[in-house]
């Protein structure tokens, strides 16, 4: 019989630890706050990466510790707010609202998937997916600090959608709730937007000032500040237009060729030079170039984001893209417009229809005159001028049209054709006439299509050829005067 040497066998201690060492090992209790607070503390220090790993070791390590609630909220609101990222911060508000509807964190991340909902809508009719998530903070947490802004948001969505009344009620309800806090200002700032939609102006500049002394260091303030100098000054005095002569003052034979103007965001004014087929940015007095090179410009446009969108014959040519959009069979462009929806309208002058471009999918066509100038409106929609008709339509984001205004009303004769539109935040819409017994001229339309200002360049001395305008954000008319390479100035 074979007898292991005493030498070879192990300790009898050794055997009885060998159950132990093979049984796992128990969940460490403090695993996931010590994954959190390392994460907060990379985070602070602005260590984003080293951050980010971390807490998804936490969620990967302890996926349904009390800390995973708050970790996808605070990814969510990164992928957002740092990195610009919306769809990267989708799966974590999905799981939060799945996983954790009852933790704290689920208010503020059902209100921000709704704000995301609401950015990626085309149209109003795709807002109601986000209008639900907002309803949920209001229904489940009606206690919550989201509820304000909750509000704020269901009252714009109510608003594009085309309900002024249940808007205006969700701001009230907003800045009453908002107390301190950002949404207070914002609300109040929709709410006036909303009064002069509904056509009560002195609704909106009363409160526009109560949004100037409740909140005067907010950035809605200085907007007020604006909004109200210009609205007393287009819909109240209505002070006849003058010449001021070329603009910048002094500056003469500097251009070459202008044909196009457009106003950037911030105010400076952008020129295409069909001499130099380029865009030109005016700040100050100072002009630069801006874009590529684009031969051939119809139009010139600018997203809300401040990038330079240019309408050529190859295409549309943006200047945030890599590579030219065709734009079919469209080969008479007669006008485009770039709605707050982000989607591009085109108009061809060979065709009794608009195409419209959205930022994601398939372009469609919407029934239509035949039109030969348009302006986007801030409210959503466009404004076109249809010659053949001899009307203006102000349409809704879906091409419905909600005013028609005959070529003449309000004025004292009528004109017969529109060469040019433009249009500023507040909603006033400038034309650019000629023909008919009223002749060649300028007229300022309100929101509601009403005659706000109007003269003919005849009594204003104006003599060149003028292809295109733009309203300064003092209500100054910009006029571009292809003939004499200059800019003139009305106000």
């Amino acid at each position: 019989m074979f007898v292991l040497s005493p030498w070879l066998r192990p300790p009898a201690a050794l055997l009885c630890a060998v159950p132990v060492l093979a049984q796992p090992q128990p969940p460490d209790p403090d695993l996931a706050e010590r994954l959190f607070r390392s994460g907060e503390r990379a985070y602070a220090a602005k260590a984003y990466k080293e951050a980010l790993e971390t807490w998804a070791q936490l969620l990967q390590a302890a996926p349904r510790s009390a800390y995973a609630p708050e970790v996808l909220l605070r990814l969510a609101r990164h992928f957002v707010e740092v990195e610009q990222k919306p769809e990267a911060a989708m799966p974590y508000l999905d799981r939060l609202r799945a996983e954790f509807i009852k933790a704290p964190e689920a208010p503020a991340g059902l209100l921000l998937r709704g704000i995301l909902l609401a950015r990626q809508a085309r149209r109003p009719s795709d807002l109601k997916d986000a209008m639900a998530e907002f309803n949920r903070v209001l229904d489940f947490f009606p206690r919550s600090d989201a509820c304000a802004g909750a509000r704020l948001h269901l009252g714009r969505a109510w608003r594009d959608q085309g309900h002024p009344g249940q808007a205006l009620q969700f701001f009230i309800d907003a800045f009453r709730l908002g107390g301190d806090s950002r949404v207070a200002p914002q609300a109040m700032f929709e709410a006036a937007l909303t009064l002069d939609a509904m056509g009560d102006l002195p609704g909106c500049l009363q409160m526009l000032q109560r949004l100037r002394t409740k909140a005067p260091q907010s950035s809605e303030a200085a907007e007020a500040t604006w909004r109200t100098a210009l609205l007393v000054k287009q819909r109240l005095v209505k002070p006849p237009l003058r010449n001021e002569g070329p603009w910048p003052a002094g500056r003469t034979k500097w251009l070459k060729t202008p044909t196009l103007l457009a106003t950037a965001p911030e105010g400076d004014l952008l020129i295409f030079q069909s001499d130099l087929d380029h865009v030109f940015r005016l700040h100050g007095n100072d002009l630069t170039p801006q874009g590529p090179a684009a031969p051939g410009t119809r139009a010139l446009l600018v997203a809300p984001s401040g990038a330079l969108w240019l309408l050529t014959k190859a295409g549309l040519l943006r200047e945030d893209a890599t590579a030219v959009l065709p734009l079919g069979t469209l080969g008479a462009i007669s006008g485009a417009a770039l709605d707050r929806w982000g989607t591009l309208w085109v108009a061809d002058a060979k065709t009794p229809a608009l195409t419209l471009f959205p930022a994601e999918g398939p372009p469609r066509t919407v029934a239509s005159p035949t039109a030969s100038a348009l302006a986007a409106l801030p409210a959503g929609g466009v404004l076109i001028a249809a010659d053949g008709d001899r009307k203006l339509l102000f349409l809704d984001a879906d091409g419905q049209p909600r005013t028609i205004v005959p070529y003449g009303q309000g004025l004292p004769a009528a004109f017969r054709t529109v060469t040019a539109l433009a249009s500023d935040g507040a909603g006033q819409v400038a034309a650019l006439v000629d023909g008919g017994d009223f002749g060649e001229g300028v007229v300022i339309f309100g929101p509601d299509g009403a005659v706000l200002r109007q003269a003919t360049f005849k009594a204003l001395g104006v003599s060149g050829r003028i292809t295109s305008l733009a309203l300064d954000r003092s209500g100054g008319l910009i006029l571009c005067d292809r003939r004499n390479d200059l800019l003139l100035r009305l106000n």
